[in-house]
Parts: C-alpha cells; structure tokens; sequence
C-alpha cells in the first residue's frame, strides 16, 4: 500500500465544539488519521480526546504537538484562539477552518511552508467541498517560492522570503539563476509568469526586483541589499570520506565543514557519504549520517580503483587496495543518482516558458568532470587521526524521498463521478500524467507547481516509463485513466513496465485507485442491463489479434452473456462492429435490446435506446459503449432492464 497523501501533514489535530462538528470531523478522521479533540460535554463521541480545559488553554497546551490544526468552528473563533500563538510562517503549524455544513474549507494559516493551502485542497475532496485560498502565489497559480523545491528534496537556504514572495504577489520581475538542479518545474509555470531565468546579456533591459539563486554554494546576502534575495540548494554534493578507524563523529563534522567553507559550498546541498566498504561499520561516520539525516554509500575497493581520480594515493592502496578513497567514492557517489536515468538535457539555460522536453537533469549537462573538490587532509589540534574529504557533483539531485505511483481511474468524465480518494490522489500528487483529453476533464483537481504531463493516445508505454522513471527518482506521480485504471486502463501497463525492470513489490510504492468504469456509467444512464453475468470486449485489434477477439464474441453471443463493446469502431476501423453484430445476430433475437451510450456523463453525452438489428443505423464511434441486451433483457419505456431472476408478483 502506498502512504496517504495525509501523511506529510502527521500528527493532525480535529477540534469540534458542537455534536454537528464532531459527527463531521469524526468521520473525517478515519480517512486523514486526524486525532478528534472534543469537550467533556461530548465525551460520548467515540475515538475521541476529550479535553477539560478552555478551548484556547487546550489548543495552546498541544500546539507544538501537532503540524495541523482542522478546525470546525466560526473562523473568528479560531483567530481569537491561536492569536497569541503564532509566531513565524516557517515554524507555525498548519491551520484550517471548515464551516458546520463542510461546503467551504478555509486554509487559515501556515498556508505555503506549513502546507496548510494543500492540506486544503485535500480535505475539500473528502468532502466535496470548496477550498478557500487566499495566499498571492494561489491566485496567480504559482506554487510558493518558499515550497518550490520541497518535491526534489531541496534545502532552504538564507534569504528574505517574505520580500522575495511580495515581489511575486505584484508580479514585478524575479530573476531566477538556476546552477543546479532539476529544471522541470520550468517547464510547468503559467504562461504569463514574471520570473526571468539566467543573465541579460547588453541589448536586454532587465531589471528585476527579487533574486532566486539556486546551487550548490553558498551565499551570504546583505540585509541592505540593492534587492531582496533567497537561495535553495538541491542535494547535488556527494562527500567522499576516508579516515582512520576510531575517528570521531566531531573530526569528520568539522572536516566536512571546513571543506564546504573554504570552496564555498553550502552543507545544505550534500546529498549523502560516501566512502569504502572498510568503512562501513565506522561509528563516526554512521553517527554523522545520522545525526544529518545523510545516506550512507559504500563501495568496494575493486569498484574504487576503476575511477580515474587526480591525486592517488600508493600508500592507500598497500593499505586498503585501491588508489584512492575519498575522490573515487565522491564520484561513484554522485553518478550512482544519475544511473541508468540519465537523460539528454533539451536546453534548459533558457529564458521564459519555452520547450524543455522532458528532462530530469541539472543545468550542467554534460558533467565531465564531477570532482569539484580534490581530496583534502584535515586535522584538528588534540584530536588524534585525520580525515580525508573530497566533493563530487552529481548530475541529478538527491530527493531523500521514496517515490509513488499512483495509478487512478477518474470515473467517465464528470469530477461528481470520481471517488474522493481519487480525487486526494491526483491534487496531492507531485506529477500528474496521462492522455490530454483526460488531463482537461481533470484540470479543477490540479494544482500549481504540479508536473502535468501529457502524452499522445498511442503512447501508453511512453507514459508508463516516465511514471516510473519520475517514481524512482523520488517523486509521487498520479497515472490517469478513464473509467477504471484496471479495465483497459494503464494500471496493467505500468505494473508489466516494472516487472520488466525487475521491481521489488515495494520501491517505488504502488497504489490503484478504483473507479466508474464505462460500462457501469452507460449502464446507470439506461436502467439496469447489467443485473446478470455480463462480461466487456474491445473491438480495437490494436494490441489483441481480430481473429482471438472474434473467438471471445462467439463465446460471448453462445453464452448469453450481456455483453458491453468498448473502442466499437474508429476512423480506419470500421468493419469490427458490422462483423460483431453479425455473429449476436446468430444467437440472439433481432429485437434484443442494445443502448448505445457515448460520452457518458460528459457535456456532450448522447443515449441512443435500439435493437440489434437496427443498432448500426445510428451513429458510433470510439466514444461510444455498447451495451447488447442478453436473451432476457427487455426494454420499458426509457429504460432497459435485465431481469435477475427474481420473482415479481
């Protein structure tokens, strides 16, 4: 199973007041695993927390317990509540307000870096409400620049963000160095947007009024600086380490520390250590990675010493049997992201809102070198040993993130027919892909910042790998499929794609998200044809030879099943359903009633009621589903119906 989109916002704090609030959050806490809050006057509310105090004491007592706060109260309540409780936009927690009839979901507080805005969105789709957002970047459908980097596991470096989002908000010219670090959130900005990317050269008149750098060194920005500035750092520094054994955690702290300094790099961007396999068990480094929250990779010294680095060592190599500790494992490091995901960059130093094609990579393509720092020996004074550190940069970033696939059936079209965990699915997705036709149906749930991809009808395999390719890097991505994903849809699809590479059932995680498919919703829109065994059979031999296909209607016609004909006939194929009607006609009645059914539950559906015999007469087409009555199946009025078997006096 994969995690629930609720999970980035744990622990969640519900708090309700009246019976109507509890009954509301209640229910809501089964799906966001939400801890319910209620007064003692509501201590019969089951699974619930009671508290004795006043609301304002209790909310002020588990403040720091919790990231989110869902409040179902007036929204001056709430700010009477926690007014002397906020403190700062990058420490407060989420704060959301619903009102007692859950038509309006209001993200409060904390709206971008608590992430009160998305958790919004979430909870409106639970309950098919509305959210309420209020932040600038919102409007202009932008994701906050104090979030940008969240999904590719960048770090927040020093800067003033507040001038830096006001800047955004009156949509004044923000310019943007990118020196690392993916650039695919470029190429999903909204047309119209004022960030500028690069440097203007002489014949540009460019003056911007906020700075966005984003890299791997580390800058100290002015208080009185000509603009406001703000830096993120993408995990691209991959640390080699070689030490004595015994050395302590604080040594090779320091070391690390003094390095980055002396080259100007910031600590942020490290992505992890690396360094022999020797050294795996060495307690320092283990406490180090730790303590930082770094990946630990280890490499044996046959691997090592296949890296051609610029200081070996003979007197490593007696020791240890490679050349070189610190430079190979930095290298080995760094390119162990890129791997067999390493992709042609399209040109990304670019500026505006052109093409970049579908990359993943940094803005430095071809990394010839990704030594940045050759080895360097540090020792501190009283402290016995010396550690050896050397810097490479990897091609693309580090996430620290295991990624999702979420496989989504989004129901025939009309957002009333998708289920809210659907819905959940694809708003609190990173990247969302699939076909364009069904991307429009879907565009209220999609977000800003969201990667949307969209690919041709005939490229459901190109989908599929790009899923699983953002997947693997770290990103949680939402496959789309109409009706169900499961039936006819891109769930088999994907899954073959990672069998293929060898997928453990695991990594990355893998969720199906069920829903109305269109034989059911053609189905609801006549009356009740599907009340005995029925089955469904496409008419496209795109991917099935003709010959097996027509072997199933045989079967299908003799065994007197209700029988549902998807992709019934296209442009260049048109003969399929002519010879299909032609072998029912063999076993069924001419009057056996058919529904033709296209577009279900879209602005422009159409229902057409006929007979067998009678049923090419109307229009049919690749939207259209097929519904063919079985020997019982009778028609009344408007309707068709399939008799179960009951008896009706």
């Amino acid at each position: 199973m994969s995690q629930s989109p609720f999970a980035r916002f744990q622990p969640i704090a519900a708090i309700a007041t009246t019976p109507k609030a509890a009954q509301l959050l209640q229910t809501l806490s089964q799906s966001t695993g939400a801890t319910l809050w209620v007064p003692g006057s509501l201590a019969s509310i089951e699974n619930a927390q009671i508290y004795t105090s006043s609301l304002k004491d209790q909310i002020a007592s588990i403040w720091h317990e919790y990231r989110a706060f869902v409040f179902c109260l007036a929204t001056g309540a709430v700010v009477r509540a926690i007014a002397s409780l906020v403190e700062d936009k990058s420490r407060d927690p989420a704060v959301i307000v619903i009102d007692r009839d859950s038509r309006f979901v209001i993200s409060l507080c904390s709206g971008h870096q608590g992430g009160a805005d998305e958790l919004a969105r979430l909870i409106a789709h639970q309950l098919d409400a509305t959210p309420v957002l209020t932040g600038a970047s919102a409007s202009l459908n932008l994701p906050g620049i104090d979030i940008l980097g969240l999904p590719f596991g960048w770090r927040q470096g020093s800067g003033d963000w507040t001038k830096v989002s006001a800047a955004i908000s009156r949509r004044e010219t923000v310019q943007v160095i990118q020196e690392v670090g993916s650039t695919l959130w470029q190429a999903h900005l909204p047309q119209g947007h004022s960030f500028y990317f690069g440097f203007p050269d002489d014949r540009e008149s460019i003056s911007p009024k906020a700075r966005v750098w984003i890299s791997a060194t580390k800058r100290q920005f002015s208080p009185d600086a000509d603009i406001p500035k703000v830096q993120w750092h993408p995990r691209v520094l991959w640390v080699g380490i070689g030490c004595e054994r015994g050395t302590s955690r604080q040594l090779i702290e320091v070391a690390i520390a003094q390095v980055c300094q002396h080259y100007h790099l910031a600590t942020e961007a490290i992505a992890g250590i690396a360094t022999i396999d020797l050294k795996a068990d060495e307690p320092g480094i283990l406490e180090y990675c730790r303590d930082r929250n770094l990946p630990l990779k280890t490499f044996p010294a046959d691997s090592l010493r296949q890296v051609s680095t610029p200081n070996p060592s003979s007197i490593v190599e007696r020791e240890v049997g490679t050349p070189s500790v610190a430079e190979a494992a930095a290298i080995l490091g760094g390119l162990g992201e890129v791997g067999s995901r390493r992709t042609e960059d399209k040109g990304t130093r670019r500026r505006g809102n052109g093409e970049t094609g579908r990359q993943l990579t940094t803005n430095y393509s071809k990394i010839q070198n990704p030594l940045i720092v050759p080895k360097q020996i540090v020792k501190l004074e009283g402290e016995p040993g010396a550690v050896t550190v050397a810097i490479a940069l990897s091609e693309l970033e580090y996430t620290g993130r295991t990624g999702q696939l979420l496989l989504v059936g989004t129901g025939p079209g009309n957002l009333e027919q998708m289920t809210p965990a659907a819905k959940t699915a694809v708003t609190g997705a990173d990247a969302v892909i699939g076909y364009s036709l069904y991307l429009e149906l879907i565009q209220p749930l999609l977000r800003p910042g969201q990667i949307v991809e969209s690919l041709p009808i005939t490229q459901e395999k190109q989908r599929a790998q790009r899923a699983i390719e953002l997947a693997q890097w770290g990103l949680t991505v939402a496959v789309v499929s109409s009706g169900d994903c499961g039936i006819y849809g891109m769930a088999g699809l994907v899954m073959e794609e990672l069998q293929a590479l060898g997928w453990n059932g695991k990594i990355p995680k893998v969720e199906v998200f069920p829903g109305i498919t269109a034989v059911v919703a053609a189905a609801a829109r006549v009356g009740a044809p599907l009340m005995h065994d029925f089955c469904t059979i496409s008419l496209s031999d795109l991917l099935t030879p003709w010959d097996v296909i027509e072997k199933r209607l045989e079967a299908a016609a003799a065994g007197d099943f209700v029988t549902a004909l998807y992709n019934p006939r296209s442009q260049t194929r048109t003969q399929q359903i002519i010879t299909a009607r032609g072998i029912f006609l063999k076993h069924r009645n001419p009057n056996t009633p058919v529904a033709l059914v296209r577009s279900v539950y879209r602005s422009d559906e159409q229902i057409s009621l006929t007979t067998l015999d009678k049923m090419l007469e109307f229009p049919i087409d690749m939207l259209t589903t097929v519904i063919i009555g079985n020997r019982s199946t009778r028609r009344h009025a408007d309707w068709m119906i399939t008799p179960r078997g009951y008896s009706v006096s």
